[in-house]
């Protein structure tokens, strides 16, 4: 009964957001961003997922964060029926436009994201307000899994190995990948009987059923440069291939979708709760372990007890956060901010993330077959809400292809890429300078000059992000003050390396010379050359010019790791051992990507559900 109300419910809603999108003919920019704002749907849902807490309440496990991995542990510890679980998550719940991939570059402009943004950079985000990098993390039943661009992509099977190699017993490539399959339910063309596939997990895998002919003459052109087809989540990721995503029938499937929406009333022992911040954890300061929580839920504080463990899972920032705010963290940042010191233990003293080149872009002589909200139009809408997966609505926000290859620099194995092409039907201009430009605070300066006029001609165009896997720059983050309700402060550092610039060079010259392919140049494919503000020094298409864009068109795809880096306790760089246990501290643990050790050779959100599977399987083997 409950979930025919919901589904019930979403129809009524979706119908009259059709309404809406009908009826708003004038401006499609400005009735998107109007029919974004209903917010009904996730207003009314949440109320769906509130187990208000009671004051000292208790649970067998607590676990603080909706994301990929709190989501599997909720589901997993849950099939146990003597257990009871408590699911707190700070944000709400999924609306109908999550559902709509195209969508994934307005949804960091919503209240789903945290909206974290790094530290004036001194060597990156030339092009951003401040110098400030926007840092998108979901805040949202699901996670980043609701709000990111859906990429599955696991890694490579030499990540795993070091991570064993760095002391981590269990995790190795060959004890890893039977959980990446326990969560996948593929659906991918020509794959469907092989080993590196799973097709009954909860989590979808498949095929985006729209594409453009941009991508398929990229494709053919990335062979004829000699990339090879692959599937890179398979048993070499070197080459060009298609993007794998997480969506379903051309919806969005985040961690929610698979994991909690299908149990959420048949388990009466799994307990959630929304709109909810846990504020600490409650460490006894004598005995060193873990028994619970303290959260604010509608303006009022409550303590709940943990009877078996307490289990962070708020992602790269709000897991760092929540252990320093608890006493346990560095000596110097915790003295700093007058919390007691629990545990002394180097959190968020490490911090990787990947960043990328937001371009080159390129015009091709096709005509209203690429990315254009002004393509956008109530009959697209019809389409999609009655089901068609193959409308641009399931684009998975542009992304359409991945390539992964070696720099002739790299020191890394042959069989490990060390750079990302991704190939995007569009670009800053497909959306009006709508969401892209304002979820990356990119200068309105740089925009006018630069993707103004593609907007204006509506020409057919396309872009790359090259993205940097192994980067040697380092970063860290901390706390300004004790505040449970003032972001941390974040400095990735991006750069500060020059090796990594070279890498990113090497990156860009790598597309440009897939699309001087015949393939590609079938298309009339031509690179879009106005110069970016701050680089009109350097002549255009120069190593110097690129070498300043990349420090201009800087952008991340939220990839922190290593906050709370795994390792073994004898190393003075880890947080939490192999078992994902806090050193020192009894019944607390960190299950999140957070606890990656090295920056991976991957998008971490198909990792953040591995992490989950996996440690769901170490906490029933302790506790059964």
């Amino acid at each position: 009964m409950h979930e025919l109300c919901n589904w019930l419910l979403r129809f009524l809603i979706l119908a009259a957001a059709l309404v809406a999108t009908s009826c708003a003919q004038s401006s499609q920019t400005q009735h998107l961003q109007q029919v974004l704002g209903i917010g009904l749907e996730n207003l009314i849902l949440s109320t769906l997922y509130n187990d208000a807490p009671r004051q000292n309440a208790s649970y067998d496990f607590i676990i603080v964060g909706a994301g990929p991995a709190g989501c599997v542990l909720a589901n997993r510890l849950s099939e146990n029926p003597n257990w009871t679980v408590y699911l707190i998550e700070a944000g709400g719940v999924e609306g109908m436009f999550h559902q709509m991939p195209v969508l994934a570059a307005y949804l960091q402009g919503t209240h789903s994201n945290w909206g974290y943004k790094s530290t004036p950079q001194k060597r990156a985000c030339f092009g951003m307000y401040n110098n400030e990098c926007f840092l998108p993390r979901g805040k949202v039943l699901g996670g980043t899994s609701s709000i990111n661009y859906m990429i599955y992509n696991r890694g490579n099977k030499r990540d795993f190995d070091r991570w064993a190699a760095a002391g981590n017993k269990g995790w190795s490539y060959a004890e890893v990948l039977p959980y990446f399959l326990k969560s996948e339910a593929a659906n991918l063309a020509g794959l469907e009987d092989s080993p590196y596939h799973n097709r009954t997990g909860p989590l979808s895998v498949e095929d985006v059923q729209y594409r453009t002919p941009a991508v398929h003459a990229y494709l053919k052109g990335a062979q004829q440069a000699g990339h090879p087809r692959t599937d890179y989540n398979g048993e070499s990721q070197i080459g060009a291939s298609y993007v794998q995503a997480n969506t379903l029938r051309g919806r969005r499937h985040s961690a929610y979708r698979a994991y909690i929406e299908p149990i959420r009333y048949q388990r009466k022992n799994l307990h959630i709760v929304t709109m909810t911040r846990v504020t600490r954890v409650l460490i006894d300061p004598v005995t060193k372990r873990a028994t619970g929580v303290e959260l604010m839920y509608r303006n009022k504080y409550y303590k709940v007890r943990a009877r078996k463990e307490v289990i962070l899972s708020a992602g790269a920032f709000n897991s760092p956060q929540l252990l320093m705010l608890s006493g346990v963290g560095p000596a110097d940042n915790l003295k700093a901010i007058g919390v007691p010191i629990v545990k002394e233990l180097p959190v968020g003293k490490l911090l990787y993330d990947h960043m990328c080149h937001f371009g080159p872009t390129f015009t091709v002589n096709t005509d209203r077959q690429l990315l254009n909200i002004a393509h956008l139009n109530s009959t697209v809408v019809k389409s999609f809400l009655l089901g068609n997966p193959t409308t641009m609505l399931s684009s998975i926000g542009g992304v359409e292809a991945l390539t992964f290859f070696k720099v002739p620099s790299s020191k890394e194995p042959a069989d490990m890429p060390d750079m990302e092409i991704i190939t995007v039907a569009g670009s800053l201009a497909a959306d009006q300078g709508t969401a892209l430009k304002q979820g990356a605070n990119f200068k309105d300066e740089l925009y006018d000059k630069v993707y103004r006029p593609l907007q204006v001609s509506r020409q057919d165009h396309f872009s790359f992000l090259i993205m940097q896997f192994h980067p040697k720059s380092v970063g860290r983050m901390w706390l300004h003050n004790r505040n449970p309700f003032e972001w941390p402060r974040i400095n990735p550092k991006y750069f500060r390396n020059e090796d990594d610039v070279q890498f990113m060079l090497e990156g860009i010259k790598e597309a440009i010379r897939i699309t001087q392919t015949p393939a590609m140049q079938a298309l009339g494919t031509r690179i879009h050359d106005i110069p970016l503000p701050g680089c009109e020094q350097h002549n255009f298409g120069t190593d110097d010019y690129w070498r300043c864009s990349i420090r201009t068109l800087s952008y991340t795809l939220h990839h922190q790791v290593a906050t709370c880096r795994m390792g073994p306790e004898s190393d003075p760089s880890t947080v939490v051992n192999a078992e994902l246990k806090v050193h020192g501290i009894k019944h607390l643990r960190v299950v999140d990507t957070s606890i990656i050790p090295f920056p991976p050779t991957a998008h971490t959100n198909a990792a953040s559900y591995m992490i989950g599977e996996k440690a769901a399987d170490m906490i029933r083997g302790d506790w059964q």
